[in-house]
């Protein structure tokens, strides 16, 4: 565990510096440029397909746009494009971030489709709009010429959703640029201005795979069946009584194995999702996990011991989110809070699994936030995003960033 600190404005100085004239400055410029509305940013990232491990495309668009921006710009070893605005001082660093990746196969059409101003394409809003949102800060404080006291880093991450278990964000802090800490770490996730995620929600994930010898429906009848074990097991999980305090959800999210309607299956397997705002919930989960699957073995090898058969399962484990918190009384979350009010944006806290996970777990003081506009039908073919309200999001950003990171007298 780590002790982080951060150099930010009190809330009860964040009301005078909202009045800073280069901050009105920086105000103004937002509200003439075409970026407070970025279309044409979002819509070149959302077609450059990202799926978890292979978000290098997008990540080389994402690194030339920080260059052309200004800053200057590294690709680290797993793959996240880091790009640095120094300021006066050394500290307090603070990063900006948002995952490049999307849950979506290589092979999906990402083409956005446009009706009026709603754009429609897979990864459109989770999380094409955080990553132009990203570019959008870094250009908007350029231009303003904002001196900050602290160094900001703009970090577009890998490996955020899914089976990419958080790897982008997970190298940055135990082998990567900030493996010793940082002063404050805020992640761009979707759109929406009133969520400010200061907890953590945790998950467990597990490929849980059951082998047999396999064979003939009719010639080999009689012989173990993973596809029927596998069945007994899920029954008896989704059967368990999970809690509504502390909130704790599973799913069984894949099933696979088997080929052909007459044939008695060698291999069948399942993906599991286990969630909770407590650890100790999702030790109970997969402990139940792993009763149900070893009954439903222990019932099918014996019912089917005449034919001199067994099963055998293995769990793979393919996804494993810390969950915490940020205190409600540390500055960065007041900052968000006080920033978001001071716009006449009202804020609401909340629980999520994003990439503030892992510096969370670690004791650094981290939020995820949205990037304004309106969203639906997200991780589906059918995703949307409207970029209304976008401008106010970016100021609320930009003024964030700010607060967090101090501006410098010079």
């Amino acid at each position: 565990m780590h002790n982080y600190a951060v150099d930010a404005h009190t809330p009860d100085t964040i009301a005078d510096l909202i009045f800073s004239p280069k901050i009105q400055n920086a105000f103004a410029l937002i509200d003439r440029e075409s970026r407070g509305e970025p279309d044409g940013e979002v819509v070149r990232i959302c077609e450059i397909p990202a799926p978890p491990f292979k978000e290098h495309a997008r990540a080389l668009y994402v690194q030339r746009r920080m260059e052309e921006i200004g800053l200057a710009v590294t690709l680290d070893q797993a793959g996240n494009v880091i790009g640095h605005r120094p300021g006066t001082a050394k500290n307090p660093k603070v990063i900006i971030s948002a995952h490049l990746d999307t849950v979506f196969p290589e092979d999906t059409d990402v083409r956005v489709k446009r009706d009026g101003i709603r754009l429609s394409a897979p990864g459109i809003s989770d999380n094409a709009c955080g990553v132009a949102s990203l570019l959008s800060l870094a250009e908007a404080l350029e231009e303003a010429k904002l001196v900050t006291r602290g160094p900001i880093y703009f970090v577009a991450t890998v490996g955020e959703e899914g089976e990419g278990n958080l790897r982008g964000v997970r190298h940055l802090f135990t082998e990567g640029e900030f493996k010793s800490g940082a002063g404050a770490f805020v992640s761009l996730d979707g759109p929406g201005l009133e969520r400010v995620t200061n907890r953590a929600l945790g998950s467990r994930r597990y490929r849980v795979t059951i082998t047999g010898p396999g064979g003939h429906s009719w010639a080999d009848f009689g012989i173990v069946n993973p596809v029927h074990a596998l069945g007994r097991a899920i029954a008896r999980f989704a059967a368990y009584p999970a809690p509504l305090f502390p909130r704790t959800s599973f799913n069984v999210g894949v099933i696979e194995g088997g080929n052909s309607v007459n044939a008695i299956p060698d291999r069948a397997s399942m993906m599991v999702d286990m969630r909770s705002v407590s650890k100790d919930e999702i030790d109970k989960l997969e402990a139940h996990l792993r009763r149900v699957v070893d009954l439903a073995l222990r019932e099918e090898n014996a019912q089917r011991s005449f034919s001199g058969t067994n099963l055998a399962v293995s769990f793979e484990m393919v996804g494993d989110r810390p969950s915490g918190e940020t205190p409600v009384f540390t500055p960065i979350v007041q900052a968000a809070l006080e920033c978001s009010r001071a716009l006449g944006i009202e804020p609401r806290l909340d629980c999520s699994s994003t990439d503030s996970n892992i510096p969370i777990s670690l004791g650094m003081p981290a939020i995820t936030i949205g990037v304004g506009g309106l969203s639906g039908n997200c991780h589906s073919l059918t995703e949307w995003y409207e970029p209304t309200g976008h401008k106010l999001g970016l100021k609320r950003l930009l003024f964030l960033a700010v607060t967090l990171a101090g501006l410098s007298v010079l």
